[in-house]
């Protein structure tokens, strides 16, 4: 068989195991049907397994990355389910749930924004394999965050729409969650191939939807906002980072080390203009409470811009270990044959 023939065959093999059987029998005519053999029908229904069971990879083996990413994106709902179960959700449980789900959908959404920068400063392709899952796990957690408020407003549809309307938290926090299912829903392979180039440039949205999800979280815990700044300044770390690539800079150690010390300064001065903004309180006091660790070593004054730095700083440790780590040679690809 030649070269072309045999690339022909191949894309004829892919779109079947995808599914698409329009276009086979439009490709191959209708005489050159045959039925399925017993090898076709277990390629086929292996293909299946594939397509649901998150912890198998593209070419259906076990992936324990996808495995541990996947138990990680059950875990919070088991939680808050066991608490409530347990009468653990205090006096007001529906709050406390609608609260819960909203912090992990942010958690997971600054998880999967760090994977694409990590796979690249790690040198670690399979990465990119969970990234889709985490994502989808940020809408699950977003509209189950919706969900819980409906049913804590008893499906009182005017009500509910007149204080997404009129509460600003919950218009921007509305509009990210729009967002999000938009991204969900052009997730599938099919949709990136329908799509093709307007893709990459629709799913570039999930940054500002990021942040508009960060206001939202900041807006609505009102006194407290220590994890908004710890994931605010985790977000704008990993800007950090994508503009490392976007404008082709160096990436070497000392200027990692440098983003994160830039990046937790940054968490620094959002947390003191925020608390001067809405709190009245002086910038001085809360931008010193971040000099209280250097300053007396008090280690229970950890701010988030502390962590921030740390994370940072982990992430330069962990390139210069793996950069260290041998690697096994790549299998040079061999060339077709006739």
């Amino acid at each position: 068989m030649t070269a072309p023939l045999r690339a022909e065959a191949e894309a004829v093999q892919g779109v079947a195991i995808h599914g698409d059987a329009g276009r086979t029998t439009a490709r191959t005519g209708p005489a050159d049907r045959k039925p399925a053999s017993g090898k076709n029908a277990a390629n086929g229904k292996k293909a299946g397994l594939r397509d649901w069971l998150p912890w198998l990879d593209r070419q259906g083996r076990f992936s324990g990355l996808r495995a541990a990413a996947f138990a990680l994106t059950l875990l919070p709902a088991v939680l808050i389910i066991y608490a409530a179960w347990m009468g653990q959700l205090g006096s007001k449980p529906w709050t406390e749930a609608i609260h819960r789900t909203g912090i992990w959908a942010v958690r997971l959404l600054v998880l999967s924004l760090a994977i694409s920068p990590l796979r690249r400063l790690l040198d670690w392709g399979k990465l990119i394999g969970v990234r889709r899952m985490l994502g989808l796990s940020v809408m699950a957690y977003a509209l189950g965050h919706l969900g819980l408020h409906c049913i804590d407003m008893a499906f009182d549809w005017g009500l509910i729409v007149s204080e997404i309307v009129k509460r600003f938290y919950l218009t921007i926090g509305f509009v990210a969650l729009l967002g999000l299912c938009a991204l969900g829903a052009t997730s599938t392979d099919g949709m990136i191939r329908r799509l093709g180039k307007n893709w990459q440039r629709l799913h570039n949205l999930v940054y500002p939807i990021a942040g508009l999800a960060l206001l939202h979280f900041a807006l609505q815990s009102k006194i407290d906002v220590t994890e908004p700044a710890l994931m605010s300044g985790l977000f704008i770390l990993l800007l950090f980072y994508r503009g490392l690539y976007r404008w082709k800079l160096p990436v070497s150690l000392p200027a990692l080390a440098g983003l994160a010390l830039l990046a937790g300064l940054a968490t620094a001065l959002l947390e003191t203009g925020w608390y001067a903004l809405t709190s009245g309180v002086s910038p001085w006091l809360v931008f010193q409470a971040n000099a209280d660790l250097l300053t007396y070593w008090d280690y229970a004054s950890i701010r988030p811009a502390h962590w921030v730095t740390l994370a940072g700083l982990a992430v330069v440790a962990a390139r210069a270990w793996r950069a260290r780590k041998p690697r096994p040679p790549r299998q040079a690809r061999q060339p077709a044959t006739a």
